[in-house]
């Protein structure tokens, strides 16, 4: 072991003075310096067993800080994970993509081969700043030592500044090694987005006072500005009269669902999306993600709709309908600017002609949503969706929850008034980051002086992509409840046979799709240090849950429901 200052040492201490506390890895040779200097540092490894699991846990974890950071400026919401070279990049790809999607601020690096070896392709070579580049906001490799702070604090700055999201640095052998007598750089402020045009202000105000019908469509842009921005939204919404729905695939808390004015998630499905947005003016703030699944046969937005978008990241504003009036900027800020605006300018008979509106349609949209997660079974002995949200709810209404629940979702979504900065979904829709991402955030929880209870709200198809992800859990002693809605098969997979293909199920073989037999996942769980529990009546679900969250370190609750 060498005396020497190193490049390794100037990436740890690097990290500490940005506020890092933790790296998520899985080790590998070319990282070993790395490892060794974060082992002889203030700064904890939490292994995971997986690379991409270790990525997932480095998202949860900053998607979760992102919140504390909002009521503490002294928080610094990064989530860092160190991968291992080519293979081990590759592997973390899934949950890279799933972080760019969430725009959860995550900073990636992954060793390399020795810049003056690579000529000899060795094992485990790759283009790995190529691999990382549609991923991330910034790909990139520190070639020399020297290049190591200006590298580290850009890529910190980048992962932070809005729209937030993953950068990539690959960090080779020969300067990890290296003796330097670099120092690392300040990280300095942060900036948000800013107030948005004023021009672009006063026409989005003008359309908005010239409307019919007024729909605000929030989207989780809104949420990552933080809880400000989600009251902003609540104060637009009340200037204008106008209904309000969450966009396709909604994965944080943009609006309260328990205002008069919030009607209903759009989910993705091309006739009701398009019945969500059947009006004459859109307001689509802080969206991304606003689209089916698969093709849709029409426009789900009226070409003649006036539509007006806000948000930080100026590729998603006129995306996918016109902009009549665009904004960039911070979306809390945006609507703030708007609804000074836009107060002046519509009066009391027209304000309450529009909530009257939009109690009718909330009305006829909850007499159709009433029913999802009840599932067709009637006399069967599980529990359906409904019932296990409804029960989680009674007993754990208060704890933070992270969703891949997949078809269970929209159960949880109708059944329980979430509040801001209570609940992350999977926004990128790939399985295997909730789980993950549930042990990053209860690792994020523990930081804070008085930590919510987090539930983990993780499917069986989702759940079996990364149960090693439990390990972690278990080995950290972190205080984590995860339950798993089990109907034992990829029921998203037969549902979308259905929409693509047509048909009944009984046409179907639906192959790859059934878990036959099961796998016993209370007993994996506890073979990876958690207690395990399997329920299968819905009159077990209350007194296990409590029980489970009772008590500290990771419970697995197995869940029997039907479809």
């Amino acid at each position: 072991m060498s005396d020497e200052y190193t490049g390794a040492d100037l990436f740890v201490d690097a990290l500490e003075s940005y506020g890092v506390d933790y790296v998520f890895g899985n080790p590998g040779t070319t990282e070993l310096p790395i490892v060794d200097a974060i082992g002889a540092s203030g700064l904890e490894y939490v292994l995971g067993l997986h690379e991409d699991v270790a990525v997932g846990m480095a998202s949860g974890y900053a998607q979760t800080r992102r919140y504390h950071a909002h009521h503490d400026e002294s928080i610094t919401p990064v989530g860092v994970a160190n991968l291992h070279i080519a293979p081990g990049l590759a592997h973390g790809l899934g949950n890279l993509y799933a972080a760019t999607i969430a725009g959860a601020p995550v900073v990636v690096t992954a060793g390399n081969h020795s810049t003056d070896f690579r000529h000899e392709e060795p094992i485990l070579s790759g283009d790995l700043v190529e691999m990382a580049t549609e991923f991330c906001k910034w790909s990139d490799e520190v070639r020399d030592v020297a290049a190591l702070p200006t590298m580290l604090r850009r890529a910190f700055r980048v992962a932070l500044t809005p729209p937030t999201g993953p950068v990539f640095l690959a960090l080779p052998l020969d300067v990890a090694l290296a003796e330097t007598d670099g120092e690392p750089e300040r990280l300095g402020s942060i900036p948000n987005a800013g107030s948005g045009d004023p021009g672009q202000l006063e026409r989005a105000a003008d359309l908005l006072a010239e409307a019919d019908e007024p729909v605000l469509v929030v989207g989780d842009g809104i949420a990552r500005s933080g809880a400000d921005a989600v009251a902003a939204a609540v104060e637009l919404a009340e200037a204008t009269g106008a209904r309000v729905h969450g966009e396709i695939l909604s994965a944080e808390v943009d609006f309260p669902t328990d205002h008069e004015q919030w009607v209903s998630s759009i989910p993705p499905d091309e006739d009701l999306a398009a019945t969500a947005m059947d009006t004459d003016t859109l307001a689509f703030v802080g969206c991304s993600t606003n689209t089916t699944l698969t093709r849709h046969e029409d426009a789900l937005v009226d070409p003649e709709t006036t539509c007006i978008h806000v948000g930080d990241d100026p590729w998603q504003l006129g995306k996918n309908q016109p902009a009549d009036a665009a904004v960039v900027g911070d979306p809390g800020l945006a609507m703030e600017g708007i609804t000074e605006r836009v107060r002046k300018r519509i009066s009391e008979d027209v304000l309450e002609e529009r909530l009257e509106r939009v109690r009718t349609v909330t009305e006829a949209v909850q007499a159709r949503t009433a029913e999802i997660g009840e599932g067709k079974a009637t006399d069967d002995p599980r529990a359906s969706k409904a019932r296990l949200v409804e029960a989680m709810h009674d007993v754990a209404g208060d704890a933070y929850v992270v969703d891949e629940g997949i078809t269970a979702k929209y159960a949880m979504l109708e059944r329980w008034d979430l509040a801001p900065e209570q609940y992350i979904s999977n926004k990128g829709g790939g399985l295997g980051y909730g789980l993950p991402a549930s042990v990053g955030a209860a690792l994020a929880e523990s930081q804070r002086a008085e930590p919510r209870d987090v539930i983990g709200f993780i499917g069986d198809g989702s759940y079996l992509y990364y149960p090693n992800a439990v390990y972690s859990a278990a080995r950290y002693d972190l205080d984590l409840t995860v339950v798993v809605p089990d109907n034992r098969n990829y029921r998203i997979l037969k549902d979308n046979t259905l929409k693509i293909m047509g048909g009944e199920e009984a046409d179907y073989d639906f192959t790859g799709m059934e878990f036959d037999p099961p796998v016993d996942i209370p007993k994996n769980a506890e073979s990876h240090g958690a207690r395990g529990h399997l329920v299968e009546t819905p009159d077990e679900i209350e007194d296990v849950l409590a029980d489970a969250l009772d008590r500290e370190g990771p419970d697995v609750i197995d869940v029997l429901v039907h479809d």
